[in-house]
């Protein structure tokens, strides 16, 4: 064993002997960056000879090479053409660090809008996400609060400083959240809480709206847009009836994220959902059953309130984060428990999270059947629709996973969110454009400044991915257990794929070796429950 891996090694053991006591304890902070985890910022790093797509809308080109100096790019040249030998003389130089990236794709650092690290007890070490993240392209997260107030912001910090192995983290907490005053209960309340936590490094609030009346919701946006923070809501069953995303939009909120209050501001024979007569919002199944039935009781496609609210949406500049991945279970809760990558790569206390539970949000699968998952493919479809009526008419799309809960792990969740765009009728170019420029402009705009990522171009920060297959022909390359694909060759099915590198301001990060380090985090905690740690993770 090298000097290397055995630090790495040792590294990992404690890792491992520490998960068991922050179970049912406070989220662990990530630790401080190692020596061997990534590799930079160099004065100049050059990527040799690449297919780039560099979310700005522009077709796929290469070869190409990359110049990146510290943390920014500096060119992005065009150096021949597919099947010519490139002349060299003409290539840019003097590097002291290049990566040969011929036949290899190269594309904008992916963004998460809507992050969660998690905390006891299913995820207690936070560089358990993030290396799932990196290890998935991702190197922004939105967190909506990534954790606690006052450790987001001091991971927020040392994501800057990378003194951690982490994705840059953008911290948006929720009203209330981090000052000793409690529950905001009036509108000026409100805008000083607002003023407060832009005051501590805040940059944008995310709504939960169960208990906010509309006054107080009104002030905290208004104060909010005049400070140039950025909002989102999950408008919620409890408030929705007084607040729904029309409502919310006209009142200046910057986006929405998952479905909530979509349907509702379509339902066609009532003001209100006609909830089953036994409903209780308290029970899980019944919250997450009920609301598929919006498919049925809301305007369809096409008819003159739908197309006047897609119309209104997008002359509002509204952003829509849909996060379709976290509820895509609701549909098939088998694929999601089975799906390949859980045994090797999520947690054992995440799991038993996963599970069902009374308990545990989003822990619902109390008798799950197959009513409820006809409900919800039914409802898909209807919500697919308006995401598509709303792209083709011009509105944005942002990419995000709220992974962490229902069976959806970091990473992985957030490649299945790529797929299910692509399903909703995405050109797989306007779907990257998604997760990379519309995403960074989610987040910005609010700021009234440019982008500094999400697209590859010079002067942007050097956040890309480097990925050995294309993913305009296969997203399911990004998943860091690839794709199957049969060699004709041998007559053998083989994995292809999986990011290769993942480049986060400046700093080359091997991607397969974050996921190494992610499946032994899972191998150590299955050996302090004293459970074989090659066995598969028990089902029921």
């Amino acid at each position: 064993m090298t000097s290397r891996s055995a630090m790495r090694t040792c590294l990992l053991l404690l890792s491992a002997l520490l998960l068991p006591v922050a179970l049912g304890a406070q989220t662990v902070s990530a630790p401080d960056r190692g020596p061997d985890e990534g590799e930079g910022p160099f004065e100049r790093l050059i990527i040799r000879g690449a297919t780039v797509i560099d979310g700005t809308g522009g077709p796929p080109a290469g070869p190409t090479d990359i110049v990146i100096e510290g943390n920014r790019i500096v060119q992005v040249s065009t150096v021949g053409y597919p099947g010519v030998p490139i002349d060299e003389d003409n290539r840019p130089g003097d590097a002291d660090r290049e990566i040969d990236a011929h036949g290899m794709y190269v594309l904008p650092g992916f963004i998460d809008n809507h992050a969660h690290a998690g905390g006891a007890p299913k995820n207690p070490e936070l560089s358990y996400a993030y290396k799932l993240w990196l290890a998935h392209g991702v190197t922004t997260v939105r967190g909506v609060g990534l954790t606690g107030f006052d450790r987001a912001l001091e991971e927020q910090a040392r994501s800057e400083a990378n003194e951690i192995v982490a994705p840059r983290i953008v911290n948006y907490q929720r009203p209330s959240s981090g000052w000793d005053r409690g529950r905001i209960d009036s509108p000026e309340m409100g805008r000083e809480w607002v003023r407060w936590a832009h005051e501590n490094g805040v940059e944008g609030i995310k709504f939960h709206t169960h208990g906010m009346e509309p006054p107080l919701m009104e002030a905290i946006v208004d104060e909010a847009n005049s400070l140039g923070m950025g909002t989102t809501a999950h408008l919620s069953q409890p408030r929705v009836a007084h607040m729904n995303a029309l409502d919310a939009a006209r009142l200046g909120l910057t986006g929405m994220t998952h479905f909530y209050g979509l349907m509702e501001a379509l339902l066609k024979d009532h003001q209100i959902q006609p909830y089953r007569l036994d409903y209780n919002y308290q029970d899980e199944q019944h919250r997450f059953a009920e609301v598929a039935q919006l498919w049925r009781q809301s305007h369809e496609p096409g008819s003159e309130a739908w197309n006047a609210l897609v119309d209104e949406f997008v002359e509002l500049d509204f952003f829509i984060n849909p996060t379709m991945t976290i509820y895509e279970a609701n549909r098939d809760v088998m694929r999601a428990r089975e799906a390949e990558w859980h045994d090797t790569y999520t947690l054992p206390s995440m799991w038993d999270f996963f599970r069902p539970d009374r308990r545990a949000h989003g822990s619902y699968w109390f008798y799950w059947g197959t009513e409820e998952e006809a409900e919800w493919r039914a409802f898909y479809r209807k919500w697919m629709s308006f995401l598509h009526d709303f792209h083709r008419a011009g509105g944005r799309l942002t990419t995000g996973a709220d992974s962490g809960f229902i069976y959806k792990l970091y990473g992985f969740g957030y490649i299945e969110e790529l797929e299910l765009l692509r399903e909703v009728g995405l050109h797989p170019m306007e779907v990257i454009q998604s997760a990379t420029l519309y995403a960074a402009q989610e987040i910005y705009e609010p700021r009234g400044e440019e982008p500094p990522m999400g697209t590859i171009e010079p002067g942007k920060l050097a956040d890309l991915v480097i990925v050995p297959e294309n993913p305009l022909e296969n997203l399911k390359v990004l998943y860091g257990t690839g794709a199957v694909k049969l060699d004709d060759e041998t007559g053998e099915a083989t994995r292809v794929g999986g990011i290769r590198y993942t480049i986060k301001d400046g700093i080359v990060y091997d991607a397969r070796q974050l996921l190494e380090d992610v499946a032994e985090m899972v191998r150590q905690q299955k050996i302090e429950r004293e459970m074989d740690p090659d066995a598969p993770l028990p089902r029921y």
